[in-house]
């Protein structure tokens, strides 16, 4: 195997367990929490998003944009070749699609959930506002991501 099959090798693995890992809070995860009452969908948000910093996912989450950086390059310094369209894709896919949404639309939802009482009416009024907005720009990461992982096979097949 040559370094840039394991390259995409990896970024495929990372962009899909990452994309997975959001797909399940678009599937089901913030549904089950939408249906709790307020203070403990808060509650539990504000937890999650807290043991959510660990270095199993954030290894894998920023390890991720690392290669999906190094696939950007690699993709630019190889562009006459056939399979570079995809790996430009799968890189940009996950470096703006998957990182940069989380960074731009749900780390500062989440900040701002940080701030409040769970149990406050502030809360309480804000609960509705996040989930919808959060889980609108939780299901483009996903689809970023996981079509980054699928643009990273395609590379194979060129």
């Amino acid at each position: 195997m040559s370094m840039t099959d394991l390259l995409v090798l990896f970024t495929a693995l990372g962009a899909a367990t990452v994309g997975g890992v959001f797909f399940a809070f678009s599937s089901f995860v913030m549904k089950a929490l939408a249906q709790l009452p307020a203070a403990q969908g808060v509650a539990a948000m504000q937890r999650i998003n807290i043991v959510v910093i660990n270095p199993w996912f954030m290894g894998v989450f920023m390890g991720t944009l690392l290669l999906s950086i190094a696939c950007v390059v690699v993709a630019w310094l190889t562009w006459s070749a056939p399979h570079s369209v995809w790996l430009l894709a799968a890189g940009l896919l996950y470096a703006v699609g998957t990182f940069g949404v989380t960074m731009a639309f749900n780390v500062p939802r989440n900040n701002h959930l940080a701030r409040l009482d769970a149990a406050s009416a502030e809360a309480a009024a804000y609960w509705p506002v996040y989930v919808r907005e959060w889980t609108f720009w939780n299901h483009v990461r996903t689809v970023a991501g996981l079509t980054s992982a699928a643009c990273a096979v395609l590379v194979w097949t060129k």
